[in-house]
C-alpha cells in the first residue's frame, strides 16, 4: 500500500469537500434568476460529492445509525443528521440503540401546546411564531429534523393521535401548518410533515389499508400536505405506518413517487415512520429516501434486525451490486440528502438557537390564551372573579402532568405548571380547595391498570369539598395515557373514563354552580351537559397550562378560541361510525372510507345531523357584530378573486377577538358535494366599541372539485352560495354568485 499517495488522494478529496463547504450558497435569493443560478451552483456541489462517495458511503447514509440518527460521511466532513421528536416541543434525548432515556440534565425545554390547540387559535401569524420559537429550540438541541407537524385529518373522535394534528378540515390544516413549517425552518431546522398520508386511527396502524376514492384523498387528505410542500417549502415528509390501498405507504407508489416528487415536485428527504418500512425493493424504488427504526417495536429492539440489516441497508446495498436496482436510485436518495443537509447542518449561515426562554414562555402561553374555547357560557358563569369566595377545584387533570405520556411526543420540560398551580397564583382573594375526585393509574398504561387509590374514598371526598363550596371547577377529560390521548392505540370509548360522569352527576347534586374544564386533544360525550353552567375546552397546553388556563377563567384574557372540530352528540353522528365497523376500524385490516368526502361538519351538515358543539364554534365574553357583508360582485370567471368585505363590531364590555370564517357551497352540482366548505378566515383583535373591517380574498379556481373522471380538478360553472358567519352552523348572511 502507497501510503504517501494514499494520504495525497485524501488530501486533495478534503481539500474539494471544503472548497465546496466555503462556497456553498448562503441564500436563495429572491431575485428568479439568482436563486436559479444559486440552485444550479447548488446541485453542481451535490453532484461532485455524490461522485466521491463509495457505493456503500451511499447506502449508509439511507439508514439509520441509532435510534435517532443516521450516517454522515466522517472521511470527507459530512454530517450525520440527528432528528427529534415532535411536534410540540423538543423529545428529551434518546439512547443509542434502545427507547431507554439517556439520562442528560440539559436536555429540558419548553413545552409548547399540543396542536389542536394551536390549530383551534385560527391565528396563521401565531403559528408562524410558534413555529420559529420551537425551531430555536430544536436548534439549540443540534437536531437537523424535527419531526412534525402533524396534519392528518380528524376522521374519528377514537383516534388516539388526534391531539397531534389540526383538526378535521383540510383549508384550516393547510392555512395552519405553512407557517408553522416556515418558522421552524428559518432556523435552519427542517421540519418532517407527517403521516403522509391516511394515518386517521391508531388501532392496527401497522397493517391496516385504507380503501378511499381519488376525489376524497385529494379534497380531504392531501390539501395540509400540499401546502406543507407547494407553499411551505417544507424539507422532509415522513411516511405513514398503514398501507393505502394495499402497499404501505413509507414505500408507496402513488403516494410518494407520482404525487409526492413528480407532481408536487418535491425536492427534498422522505423519511418512514420508525418500523415503517416493509421490503428492499419497494423501499428503494418507491420513494423513501431514509429508514428508520426498522427491527423495533416501539418498546425494545432486535438485534437480529440491526442497522445493518435494514431493507435500505445490507441488502439495498447487494441489489445494487447485482443490478437488480440501478444505481441511480441510490444516487437520487443522497442528492435530496445532501441537498436537506445543505438546508441544515452544512448551512453556513444557521443561527444557534435557543431554549427555555422568556420569549418561548410568552408564546406558549398566548398559544393557550387564544386556543382555549369556551363552548357554554350560561348566565355568564365564566369570568370568575377574584373575590372572597370559596373555589372547589375537583379532578385529577387538575394536577397531573400533561406533558408525560402520549407516545413520541412525550416532553420533559424545564416546568410544568398545573391548573391547580395557575389558579392558586392569580386567586389571592379566593380559597381553593383541591380534590383529586378520580384517578387513573401509575403508568403510561393507566387505562387498563388500575390506580392504587381507593376511589370511594376519593368520590367522598370530593363531594365533601364541593359541597361547602361557592363554585366548582370540573377538571376532566381524557389523559396521554394508552387507550386515551397517546400514540399507538385507540380509545375504547366515548364518554369520559374514570367513573367522571359519575362523579360529576354526584358533585351536581350537592352544588349546581359547576363549570367543566375539559383537557383533551379529542370530542367526548357530555351526557350531563344541560346541568352544568359553564364548560371550557383547554386542551394540552403544555409548560404555561396552569397560567393560560387561569388567565382565561379570571376573563384576564377573552377566550377566542374556535374548534378545530365537531363534536358529535354520539359516536354513531360522527360520519366514520355511521357504516359500522368496515368504515371503523375496518374488517381483516381493510377499511373502507365510506363517508367518502363528507369529513366532520361536511357530514353533519350534508346529512342534518345536529352537532353538539360545531366546527368553527366558540363563545367570548364580549358580543361582535358583523355587518356589511357583501361580494365585489356578483359574477366571477375561473381565474378571478372573489373578495368577501364586512364590518366587525366589539359591542360589549371586554376586548376580545372573533373568527370571520367563509364558506361556500356549490347547489344543483353535477357531483355530489358538502353542502358548504370552508374557502376563508381571519381572525380580528378588537378593543371594546372598536370597529374594523375584514376582507377576505378566495380564488375561485380553488371551488374545483377532483373529478376522477379525468384525474384531475374541474370548476364547474354556475351558481353557488357563500356563507359568511363565526362557525359552520351560524351563518349571518348568503351571498349568491356565479362563476362564468
Amino acid at each position: 500500500m502507497n501510503t504517501k499517495k494514499t494520504k495525497t488522494k485524501a488530501l486533495k478529496i478534503a481539500l474539494v469537500l471544503i472548497s465546496f463547504l466555503i462556497n456553498a450558497p448562503k441564500t436563495f435569493a429572491q431575485n428568479n434568476d439568482t436563486k436559479s443560478q444559486k440552485i444550479d451552483v447548488l446541485e453542481s456541489k451535490i453532484d461532485s460529492i455524490i461522485s466521491l462517495l463509495t457505493l456503500k458511503e451511499k447506502v449508509d447514509m439511507c439508514h439509520a445509525q441509532s435510534k435517532f440518527s443516521s450516517k454522515g460521511v466522517e472521511r470527507l466532513g459530512i454530517p450525520e443528521i440527528w432528528m427529534s421528536d415532535g411536534p410540540h416541543g423538543v423529545r428529551a434525548e434518546i439512547s443509542w440503540d434502545s427507547w431507554e432515556y439517556a439520562g442528560w440534565t440539559n436536555d429540558s425545554i419548553t413545552a409548547f401546546p399540543a396542536l389542536t390547540c394551536l390549530a383551534a387559535t385560527f391565528n396563521p401569524i401565531l403559528s408562524g411564531e410558534y413555529g420559529y420559537n420551537l425551531g430555536e429550540e430544536a436548534r439549540y438541541r443540534k437536531k437537523d429534523i424535527l419531526l412534525g407537524p402533524g396534519v392528518n385529518i380528524y376522521r374519528t373522535p377514537l383516534n388516539g393521535r388526534n391531539f397531534e394534528y389540526m383538526g378535521e378540515d383540510p383549508f384550516l390544516a393547510s392555512t395552519m401548518v405553512v407557517p408553522y413549517i416556515k418558522g421552524v425552518q428559518k432556523n435552519g431546522v427542517a421540519a418532517c410533515v407527517k403521516h403522509y398520508a391516511l394515518n386517521n386511527q391508531e388501532l392496527w396502524r401497522n397493517e391496516v389499508s385504507v380503501e378511499v376514492s381519488d376525489r376524497a384523498l385529494y379534497e380531504i387528505y392531501l390539501p395540509a400536505f400540499k401546502a406543507a410542500v407547494i407553499d411551505g417549502g417544507v424539507w422532509s415528509i415522513m411516511g405513514a405506518y398503514n398501507k393505502f390501498r394495499g402497499q404501505y405507504c413509507c414505500h408507496n407508489e402513488l403516494l410518494l413517487n407520482n404525487i409526492l416528487k413528480k407532481d408536487w415536485a418535491f425536492d427534498g428527504v422522505v423519511v418512514s415512520d420508525w418500523s415503517g418500512a416493509h421490503d428492499t425493493y419497494e423501499s428503494a424504488l418507491f420513494g423513501l429516501d431514509i429508514e428508520m427504526g426498522t427491527g423495533t417495536d416501539g418498546l425494545g429492539s432486535s438485534t437480529a434486525n440491526h442497522y445493518d440489516n435494514y431493507y435500505l441497508a445490507t441488502p439495498f446495498l447487494k441489489s445494487i451490486k447485482s443490478g437488480e436496482i440501478d444505481e441511480a436510485v441510490v444516487n437520487d436518495k443522497v442528492r435530496r440528502i445532501l441537498r436537506l443537509m445543505y438546508r441544515t447542518n452544512m448551512s453556513s449561515n444557521r443561527p444557534l438557537g435557543r431554549v427555555n426562554n422568556k420569549e418561548h414562555h410568552d408564546i406558549a402561553r398566548k398559544v393557550a390564551q387564544e386556543g382555549i374555547v369556551l363552548l357554554k357560557n350560561k348566565n355568564n358563569f365564566f369570568p370568575v372573579k377574584d373575590e372572597n369566595i370559596t373555589i372547589a377545584v375537583i379532578g385529577e387533570n387538575a394536577t397531573r402532568s400533561m406533558t408525560a405520556g402520549g407516545g413520541s411526543s412525550e416532553l420533559k420540560p424545564q416546568f410544568e405548571i398545573s391548573p391547580l398551580a395557575g389558579l392558586k397564583a392569580r386567586y389571592k382573594n379566593a380559597t381553593i380547595v383541591h380534590a383529586m375526585g378520580y384517578a387513573t393509574g401509575p403508568s403510561v398504561y393507566d387505562a387498563i391498570i388500575p390506580s392504587k387509590l381507593n376511589a370511594d374514598s376519593l368520590r367522598v371526598e370530593a363531594i365533601k369539598v364541593a359541597k361547602n363550596a361557592d363554585i366548582v371547577l370540573f377538571f376532566g377529560g381524557l389523559n396521554k395515557s394508552h387507550l386515551q390521548d397517546c400514540e399507538g392505540a385507540d380509545r375504547k370509548q366515548f364518554n369520559l373514563p374514570f367513573g367522571q360522569d359519575e362523579l360529576l352527576n354526584d358533585i351536581l347534586s350537592v352544588n349546581k354552580n359547576v363549570g367543566y374544564i375539559l383537557m383533551s386533544g379529542n370530542a367526548v360525550e357530555m351526557p350531563w351537559l344541560n346541568q352544568v353552567n359553564g364548560v371550557m375546552q383547554t386542551w394540552y397546553l403544555g409548560s404555561m397550562a396552569g397560567q393560560g388556563i387561569a388567565d382565561v377563567i379570571s376573563g384576564d384574557v377573552n377566550p377566542s378560541g374556535k374548534l378545530p372540530f365537531s363534536f358529535p352528540v354520539k359516536l354513531k353522528d360522527n360520519a366514520a361510525h355511521a357504516f359500522g365497523e368496515s368504515s371503523y376500524p375496518g374488517i381483516n385490516y381493510t377499511q373502507t372510507y365510506k363517508e367518502d368526502i363528507l369529513v366532520g361538519y361536511r357530514w353533519h351538515e350534508t346529512k342534518k345531523i345536529d352537532p353538539l358543539y360545531a366546527f368553527g364554534y366558540g363563545l367570548s365574553y364580549t358580543n361582535f357584530n358583523i355587518t356589511g357583508i357583501k361580494t365585489d360582485k356578483k359574477t366571477y370567471q375561473p381565474n378571478d378573486k372573489i373578495k368577501v368585505t364586512c364590518q366587525i363590531t366589539n359591542t360589549g364590555n371586554l376586548d376580545g377577538a372573533e373568527v370571520i370564517q367563509v364558506y361556500i357551497g356549490k347547489p344543483k352540482s353535477e357531483v355530489k358535494r358538502a353542502l358548504k366548505e370552508l374557502k376563508g378566515f381571519q381572525k380580528i383583535h378588537l378593543k371594546v366599541g372598536e370597529q374594523k373591517n375584514a376582507e377576505l380574498t378566495i380564488d375561485a379556481a380553488d371551488l374545483a372539485f377532483y373529478d376522477e373522471s379525468i384525474s384531475d380538478w374541474n370548476l364547474e360553472k354556475g351558481d353557488y352560495k357563500i356563507y359568511i358567519g363565526n362557525a359552520s352552523n351560524s351563518i349571518n348572511k348568503i351571498i349568491n354568485i356565479n362563476i362564468k
